[in-house]
Order: C-alpha cells, then structure tokens, then sequence
C-alpha cells in the first residue's frame, strides 16, 4: 500500500493524494443513507494522461478505483464498496471549446455546472445549457452518465441525449473517443458512426473513466416566463401533461405534490416554463399553453395560479433552489429520494405508492415528476432525515427501499440506483440483457477493478 501511494504521489504531486482518516472518511459517504464505505486512498488527477497513469497503476496492482465527479449522487455510487481509491475528478474542469453556430461544448468531465453556466453568461450570453436543480458543484461529466435531467429536459430529453461524444480511459489505460470526434476535428455527434458512448453511460462508472465530453447548448431567450397550473383531482395530471407537452412549446415541465403527515393537502400543480424571443412571441406561447388545456378551465377543473413577482422570479431560476433546500427539513440536514423513470400515464399509480409509504412509516414525502422529451417522467420520491439520528436514518432507508420496489411493481425503473436498488432492477431485467452487461464488463475490465459492488448480484 505505502509503494502504492508513493506512486500515486509521483502521478499528480503529494498535495493530491491522500491516506489521511479525516479525508478517507470525507470519501466515505455521500448526503443519502447509504453506510459509508471508506477507500485506502483518494487522489485528484489534473489531465486525461494522469488519469490513464493512474487506471495502469490501479490495473497492474488490482485496486479498485471509483471514479467521483461532484460526489452529489445521493444514492452511495462513489463509495469504495471493496476498497481501492477514489478518483475525484473536480480539478479537471476546463472548458475547451464552445461551438456558437453548432452549439456544443466541449468541457472536461469534472467541469462543474455552475463553471459552466458562468462562462456561457459571460463569453456566450445566447447560449445555455441544461441545468439539474442540483448545487452548483454538481459536475456536467457526472450528470451526463447517471442519465440525468434539467431545466431544458422537456426540448432535449435527458442529459445523456444532449451528448454529443466523449473521451473515455478504459479500465485496462487504453484512451478512447466515441462519437464524431472520433473521425472529425469537430465533437457535433454521435452519429453516424456506431453509438459506443451508451458503454458508459448508466453504468456507475464500472466500465471505464469519463475524462471530456461534448453537450448540447440551446438558445438563451431574452423573455421568459413561468406559469403554474393547479388542480384538485390527481387523476388529471397525466393527461393535462399530455396535453402541455403536444404544444411542443416548453423547456420544462414539472409536477409537484406532497404527502405531508398531519398536514393539510397541497394541490397539485403543473409548473410550466417556456422562453422567446420577443414579447409578442412569449404572448403567442402563453395563448397556445393556456388553449392546450382549456377543457379543464372551462369545466372547471383546473386552472392557472396568479404569480406574485417574486414567486414567478423563483419558479425562473436555474437550477431551481427549493430541491436542495429540502436538506433543511429537518435538523441534521438529511434527504434522498428515488428517482423513477416512467410513463407519463402512471402519475396517479405512482403518487397513490408515495401516499402508502409516507402512511406506513409515518415520514413526509416530498413528490414530483419531470417530463422529459413529452415521453416520459422522473418521477421522485423525497424522504428527508435527521442525520444524527441512527433510528431517522433506517427509517428513511426502509422507506426508499420499499418505494423502489413498488416502483418497479408499478412498471418504471429507479434511477441512479443504489447497489441494493441495482440488485432489485437486475431481478425484473430480462436475463439475457444482465448476461450481456456481465459480457461487456468482463472484456472492457478483465481485472474487475472499476467500481466493484456496482450492477453485480451477489
């Protein structure tokens, strides 16, 4: 082990790496429930070539290594189950290349959201891209591979669509490129060629390391506006999201409701946002949104909330700052949630499950869904606890793990799920589709050192 991080120190200098307890426990663990894990080492490589020095060491001596960008997953994917060394990837946040006509960026994988969004505002103020309602530290690379989502997902779906391709380090060092970089100067697509990025993407970083990648960027509109839609009758929803999304208009649209215990019922409600050019072009789109759904004004059934100032102003921010605030909940600032990705016509079925569970465990549970392409939802399921409270947190943990397998009952799949989620999911795959990702990982990383724990059975 000392020979061991005496290379790491000789890789990317001695203030990089480190075996210190207070910073292994740091590694450890994440802001959801999962127990911590500890690696022996974690280190911080600053360039694509640091990273392949750093995978040969790891391949050579088989240790695992856990690739890390902003360590927001929630769900425990960047904790050493087996031990090894965690690869936090933050200080690799360049911005290369931004493409004005194309509109992509080229950044590198540890590149933050929020590093990004203020270099777009201030050298490309015409140009945005899709943000997570996560803090700022959150990183593209990271969002990107776990299929994530944002304020722009309702026109570019999920994150992992808006890819254009990326450079990869294999578990056995080799530097690959997929995706039109991989035969042109330019980073515009994945197409034509053969897709290979999809052997990195929703694989928890099991398959090899994410050192750049190209994303969309979409049109940054001078005017915009936010409009929420409320109804007493959740059995609407799906279809007045139907609806708002056939007008192809919007950038985001989510859905919000919660089962607090021993407090009055929320409505729930639609936010719906949407940008333009003009005035008269913003008018014409709140005219076409609001027709999309007049059925249910004129029965009476639904309508549109008038939007103090300040209120319109929040629902306008991104990333949106009320999810991260639900840490805040309760003393000890803990939360997590599942994240499902289903059909948009399962919102009844899926807020009936949330409803049950908050009941059985007696614990609040903060619901909402976010369309994504007008094809389907992420659909989540918040549990916030004390985090210095052992019994709060087991109650938190039972609950998701009973909401994940109602989810899966119900028709969706959990999303970025834990290793005990991923081992549920494996249960309702089609056994061929596990047997090929077994096939997959075994050439890619014969020594099995990537992320060890993740998408395995026993």
């Amino acid at each position: 082990m000392e020979k061991i991080y005496n290379e790491l120190k000789d890789i990317v200098g001695a203030e990089f790496v480190s075996n210190q307890p207070e910073e292994l426990f740091i590694y450890s663990r994440d802001m959801g429930t999962m127990l911590p894990a500890a690696p022996d080492f974690v280190v911080m490589p600053d360039s694509t070539e640091e990273v392949q020095k750093i995978v040969l060491l790891a391949n050579r001596e088989g240790v695992p290594v856990v690739p890390m960008g902003g360590g927001l997953v929630l769900s425990g994917l960047t904790r050493a189950l087996k031990g090894g060394m965690v690869m936090d990837l933050k200080r690799m946040n360049r911005i290369l290349e931004v493409n004005e006509t194309s509109r992509y960026a080229l950044v590198e994988a540890g590149t933050s959201q929020g590093i990004l969004q203020a270099y777009l505002k201030r050298h490309h103020p015409g140009l945005k891209h899709s943000i997570p309602d996560a803090p700022p530290i959150a990183t593209v690379g990271g969002n990107v591979l776990i299929h994530g989502s944002g304020h722009l997902s309702q026109i570019g779906g999920f994150h992992s669509e808006m890819l254009n391709g990326m450079e990869a380090v294999l578990p056995t060092g080799e530097i690959v490129k997929t995706g039109s970089c991989s035969a042109s100067p330019y980073w515009f697509s994945r197409a034509p060629l053969p897709d290979l990025s999809g052997l990195f993407i929703g694989w928890a970083g099991t398959t090899g390391i994410v050192t750049k990648l190209s994303i969309k960027l979409f049109p940054a509109h001078p005017y915009n506006d936010a409009r929420v839609f409320i109804t007493g009758d959740i059995e609407l929803i799906a279809d007045v999201l139907h609806r708002l999304t056939g007008t192809q208009l919007t950038e985001d649209i989510t859905a919000g409701v919660s089962c607090i215990i021993g407090r009055v019922q929320i409505f729930p409600m639609v936010i719906i946002n949407y940008g333009a050019d003009t005035k008269e072009e913003l008018t014409w789109k709140r005219n076409l949104i609001r027709a999309s759904v007049k059925k249910y004004i004129d029965d009476k059934t639904g309508g549109f909330a008038p939007l103090p100032p300040a209120s319109r102003a929040d629902l306008l921010k991104a990333p949106n700052p009320q999810p991260t605030q639900v840490a805040d909940e309760k003393k000890g600032g803990g939360f997590e949630y599942v994240g499902s990705i289903m059909p948009i016509e399962l919102f009844a079925g899926a807020y009936n499950i949330g409803v049950e569970i908050s009941k059985k465990f007696g614990i609040d549970n903060l619901m909402a869904a976010r369309i994504i392409g007008g094809h389907c939802m992420m659909f989540s399921y918040t549990y916030t606890f004390n985090r210095a409270i052992d019994a709060d947190v087991d109650l938190a943990r039972n609950a998701l793990h009973e909401t994940n397998n109602a989810v899966l009952k119900l028709g969706g799949i959990p999303w970025k799920a834990e290793a005990p989620a991923q081992k549920e999911i494996i249960k309702h795959m089609d056994p061929n589709t596990f047997q090929l990702m077994n096939r997959l990982r075994s050439v890619l990383d014969p020594k099995g050192i990537m992320n060890p724990g993740n998408w395995e059975v026993g």
